[in-house]
């Protein structure tokens, strides 16, 4: 029987336990003309028995599906014969057990079945049988005490809207914390792999050097491989696609923004601002298509028509198709903040003879302003951390150029370069990914505090 269902049958318990919890609380107080003598709403006391009913047995249910199949595997393992696993590696024993697991499904296995394998997935079959059967007759069995319990527990004097708010602010609480955490062990991994990489590579030729290339040997004799992991050239290509992906950006999302909020009929805004947000639900491996597949190849052929030499692929395709997929962002927040700007002030500005253009320039614009500067910032965090248009329309060439004919990479393309296919997390060529990813870490949470910055310190209050 699937957990699926396990947790469908839960749900309805908590709802039967609802229904019962409030008509335990009306009949407490003697019906329901006498319900004002009750602490709280009878509501409240079907939520505390629902609560009590739900919240034990799914975190039960949780803690069983999370340990059910390590404890089953130590069981397993612990009674296969002890010639089945003499001379073997730690490595080779979590094969063999998992060609167990995997005859115990009917996938395939990575060599022959013999009686000793196939003994220990019938007994692996029987015992996640017999662990699930458990797990239904406990956390069923918890449920219905949880739901005697509240049962028990309900009286006119009980406080159930404080016990119940105070259930779900424990709930809120756990799942911020489990937010917050995350992003601390994120942060942290990268952190702790960058620090090893740091210590085989020094800081000063990763964030100075002109040459990347990250490559190490194999083998002690390998020629040619010494690696060299100067960033630079990652940092001005990121750099360069990103201008250019904000050149065509901002222009264009901020004019269609003071058009959509100052300009458009009603009409006309209600079709053309969903139509452009269409943009920014494309897939980017959409945008990285018609950049390899159109832009590309005109920039090109505009390129040698006027003498240039143009690569194929070139950070001027990336970066205009990135400026294209950024125009919704831009717009979006820039016209959110004119529109917050307040209607007095236009009043005003036409109350002293100021047309309408000269309203939005010297009125609204610098009224404004902080907010779209906050969110171009936004859009130039969003910007650095594209991967898939640059991977499929500037290249993979760490080229040190400010010529955006030419081809370009980017961090974040390095990034998934060095981690593609299997690797050796104790390589700089692999770890020197954890050390571009903390790079773009802190660039963007630098940019995003700065705008937040910029927002707070100039935001003017208007009454």
């Amino acid at each position: 029987m699937h957990s699926s269902t396990l947790l469908i049958v839960l749900l309805g318990l908590m709802a039967i336990a609802y229904h019962f919890g409030r008509k335990r609380a009306i009949s407490t107080a003697g019906g329901v003309a006498r319900i004002s003598t009750l602490h709280s709403l009878p509501a409240y006391y079907g939520l505390y028995a629902a609560l009590w009913a739900g919240i034990p047995a799914l975190l039960l249910m949780g803690l069983w599906t999370g340990f059910q199949n390590e404890i089953l595997v130590a069981i397993v393992k612990s009674e296969l014969p002890p010639t089945l696993l003499d001379g073997m590696s730690s490595g080779q024993i979590g094969l063999v057990v998992n060609d167990i697991k995997n005859l115990a499904s009917g996938a395939i296995v990575s060599g022959a079945v013999t009686p000793e394998m196939q003994a220990a997935a019938d007994r692996y079959i029987q015992l996640n049988q017999i662990a699930r059967w458990a797990m239904w007759l406990a956390v069923l069995a918890l449920a219905v005490g949880g739901m005697a319990y509240a049962w028990a527990k309900t009286t006119p004097t009980m406080r159930a809207r404080n016990r119940v708010e105070t259930i779900f602010m424990v709930i809120l609480v756990v799942f911020s914390s489990i937010a917050i955490l995350t992003t601390l062990g994120i942060v942290l991994s990268v952190l702790f792999e960058s620090l090893r990489f740091f210590q085989s590579i020094s800081p000063l030729d990763f964030f100075f050097g002109t040459l990347w290339s990250p490559q190490t040997a194999l083998r002690a004799d390998q020629v040619g491989a010494s690696g060299a992991f100067g960033a630079v050239p990652l940092f001005t290509g990121t750099l360069m696609v990103s201008a250019i992906a904000m050149l065509v950006a901002v222009p264009i999302g901020l004019m269609s923004a003071i058009y959509l909020s100052e300009y458009a009929p009603r009409r006309v805004r209600s079709l053309a601002k969903p139509t452009l947000e269409v943009l920014a639900g494309v897939p980017t491996v959409v945008y990285g298509f018609f950049a390899a597949l159109t832009v590309a190849p005109v920039i090109r052929d505009l390129g040698m028509a006027m003498g240039l030499n143009v690569a194929s692929e070139s950070a001027l395709a990336a970066g205009l198709v990135m400026g294209i997929m950024i125009i919704p962002f831009v717009s979006s927040l820039s016209e959110d903040v004119i529109n917050a700007v307040p209607q007095a002030m236009r009043d005003g500005s036409y109350a002293l003879g100021a047309t309408q253009s000269e309203t939005i320039w010297r009125v609204i614009i610098p009224a404004a302003l902080p907010g779209i500067v906050g969110g171009i910032l936004l859009a130039v965090s969003r910007a650095i951390g594209e991967t898939m248009i640059v991977v499929m329309a500037a290249g993979l060439a760490a080229n040190l150029t400010a010529n955006p004919l030419d081809s370009v990479t980017t961090v974040t393309v390095q990034i998934v370069t060095l981690l593609t296919g299997d690797q050796e997390f104790d390589s700089p060529k692999t770890m020197a990914a954890f050390a571009l990813g903390l790079t773009l870490f802190v660039v963007t949470l630098t940019l995003n505090m700065i705008a937040l910055q910029i927002v707070r310190k100039y935001r003017e209050q208007y009454e």
